[in-house]
């Protein structure tokens, strides 16, 4: 009885490292390792964008030397077109002209603008499924963030988000509203 019951703690503790490390898997591709940093900016970005209300979408800062910066909406329909621009370049495709200006997009209200938004993360996670070890550095031309490699774009694309991000958090709370993922955290922190 004593060898069996030994028997079963000692097969516990050998599989115990083996479901632990189950928990913490790693990407296992180059499209599961960029897309996780991908992913988290366009989380934080949403929300943000989701968090202003609509009467505030045309919202500049007047304090400081904010002069000639875009309104908060202008800002989200950017990073839309400009997730456009680096996934077609990826692609091998013509981006859109002017995503400094918002680019081509009629979307103006705030749902258009985060319709546009969503499509342009959905697009942007679609072509990043298709980078691959042997892709990953292939060249690719644009106009925006390019002589560059794929790998590079998307690195870019991640920078840009953030970006813009950290910029709209400042909007937020120059309109007394706390960033979504800040909230979970105590007064102390954020």
């Amino acid at each position: 009885m004593k060898s069996a019951a030994f028997i079963v703690f000692s097969s516990l503790i050998l599989l115990a490292p083996s479901t632990s490390a189950q928990k913490e898997e790693i990407p296992k591709s180059v499209a599961e390792s960029l897309g996780a940093g991908l992913t988290w900016a366009e989380k934080d970005f949403i929300t943000v964008a989701e968090a202003m209300p609509e009467t505030k979408y045309a919202y500049v800062p007047a304090a400081g030397n904010f002069e000639g910066v875009r309104s908060f909406g202008e800002q989200v329909k950017h990073v839309a077109c400009a997730q456009f621009a680096f996934f077609n370049e990826i692609e091998g495709k013509t981006p859109p002209e002017h995503c400094e200006k918002g680019g081509p997009s009629p979307a103006k209200t705030k749902a258009e603008l985060l319709k546009y938004l969503r499509d342009s993360f959905d697009y942007g996670d679609r072509v990043l499924a298709t980078i691959t070890p042997q892709n990953s550095l292939d060249r690719v031309e644009g106009p925006y963030a390019a002589p560059n490699t794929r790998l590079g774009l998307v690195v870019t694309a991640v920078w840009h988000i953030s970006d813009h991000f950290g910029q709209l958090v400042v909007y937020l709370r120059l309109n007394g509203i706390v960033p979504p993922s800040t909230q979970q955290y105590p007064l102390k922190v954020r």
